[in-house]
């Protein structure tokens, strides 16, 4: 019994294990099946997803800017044929930290590659573009490249990456400058000039220098050329740049050639008309025997045609008045000279006329807003500016406001172009924010007539809005002997500008009926001390007392001071010795056109 027990049990055992090792295979098998189909099902999305990688690893290959990816502590995850070639990177670079012995220019500034990368570092998704850099092999092996570079920066698993990328863009660089050559001679063409004269014309109202414009006509060359030849033609042009060049280098003007036989020539460091009169004669001289044919000396006459900033007038007519001046020396015969003076132009000018232009000259936008800086004394910086009237008339050229603005007083037009000055200055303001030209409070001249208009404050009010600009950037200036003929309208509507949050300065302070008693009850921010009293500022002990009695009184109210009439260095040094807070003058700047004014603007911040 007890053996035969002992054999069931052993069978029943053998039984069970047979059972438990089937369903251990089984489980087996089906986990191998699992397996089988996860491998299979990624597969299916792998195998694809290594072709459209190898795909765009393609397309980038073929791409002549060098791209590569780098992972947050600078090891190369990817790069393409050309990053290869730019920087002459070993087969094994994958995974390795970038050692490219490069310098990078952004702006002005060079900073070896590694700073580079640890300038560019960026917390955030997002992209970096530096356009018009340079990018410089320490060892020369690539020389200067210029090139645009963009660096945009994600994540993978929350791991940094960045791709970068450079566009190489010598070509556009080299057809630019082509752009700007005469094709014949390969002087800088008039297109040329213009880009140069905008940044000297800034650097010039900077240093409070004088610069010579010169135009240079070859007399009757059309006449000329049917006698030589075209070809001989071209060979006179190409010496005369030649000679205009080296006697440039010499004597510090730079030579462009124009048009057809025209050249001009910009002459910096000016210090004198009869300088630039003396340089022009020996020209002439020398172009009358300097080109031979044969043994035949070719007698060559130039007319000249010369404006000198500031003399001659402001920067933006200055070509315009060089090229008056040559058509005066040319009605004088061949081989003149002539130097233009604002009295070319002298205009008497009839009221009525002028009265019935007026609507027609608004409606045409001839009326145009010149700005004037003023200067942070502390900063030494242009801070905020004087908005001011010119009319850009079709036949009289620019026509000063001492001439219009009195016949706008007399018949109320001012209120109209009191309008149209805040609009534009508004509409500009708004196009600086725009453009990241920097916030510059403006200063708009108003007068009683103004004020006493219905809605002055509430026309204000509804401009600010519609353009969308900060009240802080606008102030309104009013002459003191207007704001004391009417002082509780004054008062009134100047209070109401200052609930705005517009600013209010009280201009010409000093020389009319000034009454001290009076700023306690005007609500100004500012006063402008009156230009008269600083003209005098360097003779008179009595006007620099007054001067600082002044500028003591309005700090002791709170009040800033704008010293007027600027004109040395001289006055500017005195008037900072005595606090003055701003100064606005010829010793900075004339009143400049809105480019010119923007020009100067971009040259502040750098």
């Amino acid at each position: 019994m007890g053996g035969q027990i002992v054999g069931t049990d052993q069978a029943a055992f053998m039984e069970l294990s047979l059972v438990g090792t089937a369903l251990i295979i089984l489980i087996v098998l089906a986990l191998l099946a699992y397996v089988y189909k996860l491998m299979q099902d990624k597969k299916k999305i792998i195998e694809p997803l290594n072709k459209k990688l190898d795909a765009f690893s393609k397309v980038f290959d073929t791409s002549k800017d060098a791209v590569f990816m780098l992972t947050g502590t600078d090891k190369i995850v990817y790069a393409n044929k050309s990053v290869i070639k730019l920087f002459d990177l070993s087969d094994n670079y994958m995974s390795k930290k970038t050692e490219i012995d490069l310098k990078v220019k952004i702006k002005k500034d060079w900073t070896n590659w590694d700073q580079f990368l640890l300038n560019t570092d960026n917390d955030e998704e997002g992209t970096k573009s530096f356009t018009k850099s340079s990018l410089l092999s320490s060892d020369k092996r690539i020389g200067e490249i210029p090139v645009n570079i963009h660096i945009d920066t994600f994540f993978i698993e929350d791991e940094k990456h960045k791709i970068i990328s450079f566009e190489n863009i010598k070509k556009e660089k080299d057809n630019e400058t082509l752009s700007f050559l005469h094709k014949l001679t390969k002087l800088p063409n008039q297109d040329r000039a213009l880009v140069d004269l905008n940044i000297l014309y800034s650097k010039t109202h900077l240093q409070n220098g004088k610069i010579a414009l010169v135009l240079l006509n070859i007399d009757n060359f059309s006449r000329l050329r049917s006698v030589i030849g075209y070809e001989q033609a071209d060979n006179v042009f190409v010496k005369v740049a030649q000679y205009l060049t080296s006697l440039g280098n010499a004597n510090s003007f730079m030579p462009y050639h124009t048009h057809h036989n025209n050249f001009l020539l910009i002459v910096t460091n000016v210090n004198s008309i009869e300088g630039v009169t003396t340089l022009v004669k020996s020209i002439q001289k020398e172009l009358t025997s300097f080109y031979k044919m044969g043994n035949t000396d070719l007698y060559l006459t130039a007319s000249a045609g010369i404006s000198i900033y500031p003399d001659s007038g402001p920067t933006l007519k200055l070509l315009d008045n060089a090229y008056k001046a040559l058509s005066y020396a040319e009605k004088n015969g061949y081989g003149q000279a002539h130097v233009y003076m604002p009295d070319d132009e002298s205009h008497e000018f009839d009221e009525l006329m002028l009265l019935n232009q007026m609507n027609p000259a608004l409606e045409n936008e001839e009326f145009e807003i010149y700005y004037q800086p003023i200067i942070d004394t502390k900063l030494e910086k242009i801070v905020a500016a004087e908005a001011l009237l010119r009319w850009n008339h079709p036949q009289h050229g620019i026509i000063h406001p001492d001439i219009f603005i009195p016949l706008m007083e007399k018949t109320g037009f001012v209120t109209k172009i009191g309008q149209y000055t805040l609009r534009k200055v508004l509409k500009q303001q708004k196009q600086w924010e725009q453009f990241n030209f920097g916030k510059v409070e403006i200063s708009i001249n108003t007068t009683l007539l103004e004020i006493e208009a219905e809605g002055f404050a509430e026309n204000v009010a509804n401009q600010l809005k519609e353009f969308g600009v900060s009240p802080k950037l606008l102030k309104y200036e009013i002459v003191e002997g207007s704001a004391t003929a009417n002082e509780k309208l004054a008062r009134k509507q100047f209070v109401a500008l200052k609930n705005l949050g517009v600013q209010v300065a009280l201009d010409n302070f000093g020389v009319e009926n000034t009454s001290f008693s009076y700023l306690k009850k005007f609500p100004a921010d500012t006063l402008k001390i009156n230009k008269v009293l600083m003209g005098n500022i360097l003779k008179s002990e009595e006007d620099q007392r007054i001067v600082k009695a002044i500028i003591d009184l309005a700090h002791g109210l709170g009040l800033n001071i704008v010293a007027e009439g600027i004109d040395t260095k001289q006055k500017y040094e005195l008037a900072v010795s005595y606090g003055c807070d701003f100064a606005q003058g010829f010793y900075f700047a004339k009143p400049l056109p809105v480019f010119e004014f923007q020009t100067l603007l971009v040259s502040n911040d750098k």
